[in-house]
């Protein structure tokens, strides 16, 4: 998984999630939100930040992430929510503010930047996950035999290593395989489909 990032314009007077959102309520209606296109893992995290918050502000689609992040140091876009490795150069040149890791985990490239858990804002939690599917019908020994090897791979310490310094949380042993992923699609789409549905009837 790679836990999402709430970053702002470094001149928003906010300094943390409570004070960005007491900002956000105040200023919702010239409030710009920039995201990679509909569907992206840009405008899903903001999309959810945003319903928790209770605020509609105006959507900036850009053609990625990093022409929103461009938009954010010319001051045209107010904030965006990408995973961490997309802003963090821009973070640690202190040309915009990190005010969240949407997780319960800080993550290890922004050891300095509290979760939106810590921060009492739980319902910000996103973080895109990767996972393996196989067709419908592959045989359980063969699903059973590649998560295996899968979750082998994923001690490797290379691999660990690899993976944290993209900015990935692995996922523990008792959270990988075929029921575990099951659960967490599941859990994933009854949580962000209304969310999702309300945005499309705008």
């Amino acid at each position: 998984m790679q836990p999402e990032l709430l970053a702002v314009r470094k001149d928003i007077p906010a300094n943390n999630l409570k004070e960005f959102i007491a900002y956000a309520k105040a200023n919702e209606s010239k409030l710009n939100m920039g995201h990679a296109g509909i569907g992206s893992v840009s405008y899903i995290g903001c999309l959810l930040l945003n319903s928790a918050i209770g605020i509609k502000p105006t959507l900036v689609p850009f053609t990625g992430t990093a022409p929103v992040m461009s938009a954010i140091l010319a001051g045209n876009v107010d904030y965006d929510c990408d995973p961490v490795l997309g802003p963090l150069s821009h973070v640690r040149a202190g040309t915009v503010k990190a005010l969240a890791i949407a997780a319960k985990k800080r993550s290890e490239l922004l050891p300095d930047v509290p979760t939106s858990y810590e921060q009492g804002f739980p319902q910000f939690d996103c973080a895109p996950f990767y996972g393996i599917f196989a067709p419908k019908g592959t045989p359980k020994a063969i699903v059973d035999k590649l998560a295996a090897a899968l979750s082998k791979g994923l001690d490797e310490p290379a691999v660990r290593k690899r993976l944290t310094d993209l900015g990935a949380q692995i996922a523990e042993p008792d959270q990988r395989g075929p029921a575990a992923l099951g659960k967490l699609v599941h859990s994933e789409i009854a949580r962000l489909t209304p969310i999702l549905k309300a945005a499309a009837k705008k």
